[in-house]
């Protein structure tokens, strides 16, 4: 029990989870048999392979300010969409990595060379559709110009106001604005609480998890303890997302699963890390999101189904994990569908 403290330490720092093994209390099967059990025709696949832009797309999106306090554009170049503005973005290339793919995009839409310093966001629809949003910072390259257009885009351009562009979408509107804040924090003499930097962690997945991490107090000692899945070896909850569903439905079934229909009261906080690799292309196309959670009744209350129980965690990880439940302490987590 004493590893998965450790492990808890390393997932706040952004570093990847280090097991052995590549647990899962609840599958893509045990999700069908769970739905074909109470006589509904299940939705869920019984097996999922994700493979990059087959049957799996993760996009990623730069937001990026110079020192004007500006944000980097560029104008598209497809037929759909040409003349019209948007931020840096596109879908991962087989072999890359989120951050390599972030580097690249920005490259080549706006000429410039970057380097990620953190997430932003994650945004979902569907279990099988993820765009990570990156910020960070403009290390060299030129700034491009009519002149270089090409299939990727016409130009960039440093913007003061958003209003003035005709843009592809309006939803990157949320993505700037979250992307001030966060700059607004790191530039102040006076910062908010916000969380570290947190890079997506280089860690090989086969599959598409959510891993959880479940808080809760123990009224009789004002102590905070962790959920723990006993099943084979002690481990943080796992469970596959099913890519034809929401990433919430996906986490109230699993959490349905460990309390059973009568749920306790409970709030998502966000993400705490991201672990994916790429490599080797299209046989490591998975990727594992851990979540932060949060019970708001006392461990006396709560009554736990099938291998899991709560493990009292050092004082000083619990006010760190206690820490992390404020505002603009986790990356959030924004279901679109």
């Amino acid at each position: 029990m004493e590893n998965i403290q450790d492990q808890i330490r390393m997932l706040l720092q952004g570093r990847p989870y280090e097991e052995l093994h590549e647990f899962c209390d609840f599958s893509l099967s045990d999700q069908y048999e769970a739905v074909a059990s109470k006589g509904v025709a299940p939705t869920s696949p019984l097996e999922f392979t994700p493979v990059v832009k087959k049957s799996v797309v993760y996009i990623v999106g730069a937001v990026i300010f110079n020192e004007k306090g500006e944000v980097l554009m560029m104008q598209e170049a497809k037929s759909s969409c040409a003349g019209q503005w948007y931020l840096p973005a596109g879908k991962m290339e087989a072999g890359e990595d989120i951050a390599e793919a972030a580097v690249r995009e920005v490259l080549e839409e706006t000429g410039l060379e970057f380097e990620v310093s953190t997430l932003l966001l994650i945004e979902s629809a569907g279990g099988s559709w993820i765009r990570f949003i990156v910020t960070g910072t403009v290390t060299g390259g030129r700034l491009k110009t009519p002149a270089d257009a090409d299939s990727e885009s016409l130009q960039a351009k440093w913007v003061e106001d958003i209003s003035k562009m005709s843009l592809r979408g309006n939803d990157i509107l949320s993505h700037i604005e979250r992307g001030k804040m966060y700059h607004y924090v790191v530039n102040s003499s006076h910062p908010e609480p916000w969380h570290l930097p947190v890079v997506p962690a280089l860690r090989p997945h086969k599959r598409l998890q959510l891993r959880t991490v479940i808080l809760i107090r123990k009224k009789a000692n004002n102590r905070v303890h962790v959920l723990v899945s006993e099943k084979t070896a002690a481990h943080l909850p796992v469970c596959d997302i099913n890519p034809m569903r929401s990433l919430h439905t996906t986490f109230k079934k699993f959490l349905t699963e460990i309390f059973g229909a009568d749920l306790p009261q409970h709030k998502l906080h966000g993400v705490l890390s991201v672990e994916h690799s790429g490599r080797p292309a299209n046989s490591n196309d998975g990727s594992c999101i851990t979540l932060l959670v949060s019970l708001k009744v006392p461990l006396e209350s709560v009554c736990l189904i099938d291998k899991y129980s709560w493990l009292e965690v050092e004082k000083s990880l619990g006010d760190l994990l206690i820490s992390r439940l404020a505002k603009n302490m986790t990356v959030p987590l924004v279901v679109i569908r």
